[in-house]
């Protein structure tokens, strides 16, 4: 199973559309304290549908609650951020990854990136672009750890609702 990891999520919505995501992926979400909005948000239930309440969601008081609730988050967690030196492509995820972003508007802060070089990951795009959605960056990023699996357990055709495929 992913997890994936918001260090201090400032946008309910993204928020919403990220938990939307972990449940179409079987993915675990940790919000890290503290967050930009009360999880009863309303644009944070609007974003996430009917999903939320299928969400395996855990909530940490900060970085440091998170690190000793998951020990093994220490040696399996990818820092995305564009700072990174490394394309998220070419990072090999193992099937119980640990994958943080940072805030909307800091990312993840240097402090906690440059104790984890080689798991510093990017997402390609052009210089003059200060980021990606971080809903958008998610999904990029999960997705390619879950081909990278074969996209173990996961619904891989299908069917019309009207017709058939030949």
């Amino acid at each position: 199973m992913m997890n994936i990891v918001l260090l201090e999520p400032e946008m309910p919505a993204n928020t919403g559309n990220i938990g939307r995501t972990c449940v179409a992926t079987g993915s675990r979400l940790h919000l890290i304290k503290p967050l930009g909005f009360e999880i009863s948000d309303k644009m944070l239930k609007r974003a996430g549908l009917d999903y939320w309440p299928n969400l395996d969601v855990t909530v940490y008081e900060n970085y440091e609650d998170f690190l000793e609730r998951n020990p093994k988050a220490r040696e399996r967690i990818f820092m995305a951020t564009t700072k990174g030196p490394n394309l998220y492509c070419e990072a090999e995820f193992p099937d119980d990854a640990y994958i943080m972003f940072g805030r909307e508007s800091a990312g993840i802060p240097e402090h906690i990136l440059v104790e984890h070089q080689e798991t510093a990951i990017r997402i390609p795009m052009l210089e003059d672009i200060r980021s990606l959605n971080l809903s958008n960056s998610v999904a990029i990023v999960l997705y390619e750890a879950l081909r990278q699996q074969n996209f173990k357990q996961m619904q891989l055709k299908g069917e019309l609702r009207d017709y058939r495929w030949k």
